[in-house]
C-alpha cells in the first residue's frame, strides 16, 4: 500500500472518529532519523509580525534537519485548511500550525492527528472545546495572550496622566485565539476601575490599514477618546496615523498602548507617540525545533510550551530596536 493511499485511509478512518466522538489519547510517533519533512502552514503574511515568523522558520530549517514546507493561505481558513491536507497528502513527518480562527482550523488538526502526523500550534490555539493538547495535537507553543492584555492594562493604569480614562479597543481577528484573549486580560482589569471606560471596541483584523480606518470612524463617534489600546501593533501604528490626521496628539492628548514589540512601536515609542507594547515574539523556528527534539528523544511535552514576553516602554526602546523585526 502506498503512503498516499495509507494516509487517505486513514484521514477517512480518523473522520469516522471525530463524528462519534473518540479518539485514542496516544499521540503519534516521531521516529528518530536525519532529516524529516516539515509542514508550516502559515495564515497570511501581510505584516512585519508572520513574516519574521516565517523567516524564522526559514532559517531553522537547515540547522534541524528539516525539509520544510511553507505555505501561506493569504488570511483565508479555508486555504489554510487546504494547505493543510496537501501537506498530508505530500507525506509530511510533522506540522507546525498557527491556526488563523480557533474554530476553522479545527478540521486540519483532526485531519493530521488521524493521519499519524505529530502537530504542534504556533503563537494561536484552536477551539479548547474540541480538541485538546496531549490528545489531538501535542502542544500549544506561545505567549499567554491574557496576561500580555492584562499587563497592558495594568501598565495603562499606573501611567495615565488623566483622571478619566475614554477608552477604544482596536481588536485582532474576529475569532482569533490572540484577539479574545487579549481582549478578556485588558477587559477584565478595567472593569474594577470605575473611572476607566471602554466606549468602543471593533476589529482591526490585525491590519495597519484597516486599523486606520477603523480609528477613523470611531474618533467621528467618539472624539472625546484619550486611550487606544490596538491588540497588536499595526492596528496601532494606524490608529496613530488617524490620530495625527485628526488633529490629535499621540502621546500626548491621546495615550496607544499595544502588544508585539514590532521596530515600528518601538520607534513609536522613542518618538513619544506610544506608550507601551508587551513582546509577542515571532521567532519561533528554534523553539519548534527545540520542542520537536524532545518529542523525538521521548520526553513528555507540557501542553503549553509558554513563552515569556518582555514590556517595552519609553525606559528601554532605543536598548532593544535593533533586535526587533
Amino acid at each position: 500500500m502506498t503512503t498516499r493511499i495509507a494516509r487517505t485511509i486513514a484521514i477517512a478512518a480518523g473522520a469516522a472518529l471525530f463524528a462519534s466522538g473518540v479518539l485514542a489519547a496516544d499521540l503519534p510517533p516521531l521516529a528518530k532519523k536525519d532529516r524529516y519533512k516539515v509542514g508550516f502552514a502559515q495564515m497570511e503574511s501581510n505584516n512585519p509580525w508572520r513574516i519574521a515568523e516565517t523567516k524564522s522558520f526559514h532559517d531553522t530549517a537547515d540547522t534541524c534537519g528539516w525539509d520544510l514546507i511553507a505555505t501561506d493561505a493569504a488570511g483565508s481558513a479555508a486555504k489554510q485548511v487546504a494547505d493543510v491536507d496537501s501537506m498530508i497528502a505530500q507525506g509530511i513527518d510533522v506540522l507546525f500550525l498557527p491556526p488563523r480562527e480557533e474554530k476553522p482550523l479545527v478540521p486540519a488538526v483532526m485531519k493530521a492527528r488521524a493521519a499519524g502526523i505529530p502537530t504542534f500550534l504556533v503563537d494561536r490555539s484552536v477551539d479548547p472545546n474540541v480538541v485538546k493538547a496531549g490528545t489531538h495535537f501535542v502542544a500549544f507553543l506561545g505567549s499567554d495572550f491574557v496576561d500580555q492584555g492584562r499587563r497592558v492594562a495594568e501598565w495603562t493604569l499606573e501611567n495615565f496622566p488623566g483622571d478619566t480614562g475614554i477608552i477604544v479597543e482596536l481588536e485582532g481577528t474576529t475569532g482569533s485565539s490572540p484577539a479574545n484573549d487579549r481582549k478578556k486580560g485588558f477587559d477584565d482589569v478595567m472593569a474594577m476601575h470605575d473611572n476607566m471606560t471602554i466606549v468602543a471596541s471593533q476589529s482591526g483584523d490585525f491590519a495597519r490599514d484597516l486599523g486606520r480606518q477603523v480609528m477613523e470612524t470611531l474618533l467621528q463617534a467618539h472624539p472625546e477618546v484619550n486611550i487606544v489600546y490596538a491588540h497588536n501593533d499595526e492596528m496601532a501604528i494606524g490608529a496613530i496615523q488617524a490620530l495625527e490626521l485628526a488633529g490629535r496628539k499621540p502621546g500626548g492628548d491621546v495615550l496607544v498602548v499595544s502588544i508585539d514589540g514590532t521596530r515600528d512601536a518601538l520607534q513609536a515609542i522613542i518618538d513619544g507617540k506610544m506608550g507601551v507594547t508587551v513582546e509577542s515574539s515571532p521567532f519561533f523556528g528554534p523553539l519548534a525545533c527545540e520542542t520537536m527534539m524532545r518529542y523525538v528523544n521521548g520526553e513528555t511535552i507540557e501542553p503549553w510550551v509558554k513563552v515569556e514576553d518582555r514590556i517595552f516602554t519609553k525606559a528601554n526602546a532605543a536598548d532593544h530596536i535593533d533586535e526587533a523585526y
